[in-house]
């Protein structure tokens, strides 16, 4: 299989590949055409079908599997496919594995690392919140899959386990570093303060918003999830369950940036601090995934940190 991340321009392939996304068109001529985007596990490619009417191009769907034949070329700087063939590939032609993001660490030692870390929860209302969810095997099955984001940072399968780890761990050495900090509230909303993502953002392969995350977003979602967990769980203190929202609903940290309220504890300051440390940190190192070590070449302007981007020199 020649996977997107190894093609040339010039090249000519006849591949599978996962069709992401499919959007008919028409030229500045008005002769239609075809943008698609197809995918595998090391990347996306911009495809055009020019002219779609003709004899070998089969009908098919967005998110079906597709064996392709074209020419890798460029455009505006980036590669593009130009499709002179397409149909639709049968089960048994492809192993979805292969078309898919994946995070680079195991998702076992992962999901148990985040049970050690709510394992030593020591409050009673907040050790049955979380049992109530990662002690579910729905919810772990869901959660070990999800990604935390479409594109911007961990959006591969295994992400939102990934990127709530990094965050919780981070959390747990913040409340030992700040011995104020109130250590089960930090961590307890450390592993849920992503949690509506699995309701804002559908399953791969889509890993698209879905219609509550665009008309509310995970922060909001998440919020609603364990304010009708924390009902069900007799006593639980008001008091209590109104901080641990505050750090769902404020944890993007500022109201530019999606949050419905400005963090106004300590620990959903250290919550923000955790998740905006962990997402850039992501972030970087999917931009140097494939720069060799030595290589101090600039890469270019990076939107999430605003700036022209490089990695240091090794001595």
């Amino acid at each position: 299989m020649r996977y997107i991340e190894t093609l040339r321009e010039g090249e000519r392939i006849n591949e599978i590949y996962l069709c992401k996304n499919k959007q008919p068109s028409v030229t500045k001529a008005g002769k239609p055409f075809v943008s698609l985007t197809m995918q595998d596990k090391t990347g996306t490619l911009d495809a055009k079908i020019w002219d779609p009417g003709s004899l070998g191009i089969d009908d098919f769907e967005k998110l079906d599997y597709l064996n392709v034949v074209g020419d890798v070329t460029s455009f505006q700087g980036a590669l593009q496919l130009n499709i002179k063939r397409i149909r639709k590939a049968q089960p048994g032609e492809y192993d979805p594995k292969e078309y898919l993001p994946v995070s680079r660490y195991d998702t076992e030692q992962m999901y148990k690392k985040l049970m050690e870390i709510i394992c030593r929860i020591e409050n009673p209302y907040l050790k049955q919140l979380t049992a109530d969810f990662f002690g579910n095997p729905k919810f772990e099955e869901a959660f070990k899959f999800h990604s935390a984001a479409k594109t911007m940072h961990h959006g591969f399968v295994g992400g939102l386990l990934q990127h709530t780890l990094g965050v919780a761990k981070l959390c747990e050495s913040y409340a030992a570093q700040y011995e104020f900090l109130n250590r089960d509230l930090l961590v307890t909303a450390a592993v849920f303060h992503d949690v509506g993502k699995l309701k804002e953002l559908s399953r791969f392969p889509e890993n698209d918003y879905t219609d509550a995350g665009q008309l509310l977003g995970h922060i909001i979602i998440g919020a609603q999830m364990l304010t009708e967990r924390m009902k069900q769980i007799p006593d639980f203190p008001k008091k209590l369950a109104d901080e641990l929202i505050h750090c769902i609903l404020a944890h993007h940290g500022e109201l530019e940036y999606g949050s419905p309220k400005k963090p106004a504890l300590a620990e959903a300051v250290a919550l923000s601090f955790a998740d905006n440390m962990d997402a850039k940190m992501e972030a970087l190192e999917e931009a140097f995934v494939n720069v060799p070590d030595g290589n101090t070449d600039w890469l270019g302007f990076h939107r999430s940190f605003e700036s022209n981007i490089r990695k240091t020199s090794l001595s």
